[in-house]
């Protein structure tokens, strides 16, 4: 009779630590309406992307080459691009923070961005001085 209580008590915090370790992954990588786009290491746009209504498309030119993205309600992605490999196209859209459309040829990045409280914020500053 111990035998079986003692298995059911593992088997619940088991499924308790499964359902805490779910929670934190949303919450590290949910959520998030604001893209985030950079050329060569530079903001060139922020796109809130809740506020989107209707799709619509932009060009991002550079010294390299030309991305082609598109804004959705809700999401964004490149949907063309002259560089040689096209894993900024493969990747597809991104609607959450956590895994960033990089078209490296370009030097273009497009990242959803972490709400905090009201304010979007990037999950890390590159480049920021240590302290």
């Amino acid at each position: 009779m111990w035998k079986k209580q003692s298995t059911w008590i593992v088997l619940s915090l088991l499924l308790l630590l499964a359902a805490v370790g779910a929670w934190i992954a949303l919450r590290a990588f949910g959520g998030g309406s604001t893209a985030r786009i950079t050329l060569n290491g530079r903001e060139i746009r922020r796109i809130d992307l809740s506020a989107v209504t209707e799709p619509y498309e932009f060009d991002v030119e550079s010294a390299a080459g030309v991305n082609r993205v598109r804004v959705e309600p809700g999401r964004i992605s490149v949907i063309s691009a002259d560089c040689p490999d096209g894993v900024c196209v493969a990747h597809g859209p991104i609607s959450k923070s956590g895994s960033p459309i990089v078209c490296l040829p370009h030097r273009l990045v497009i990242e959803i961005l972490r709400e905090k409280g009201r304010e979007a914020a990037p999950d890390a500053e590159i480049g920021a001085p240590h302290e």
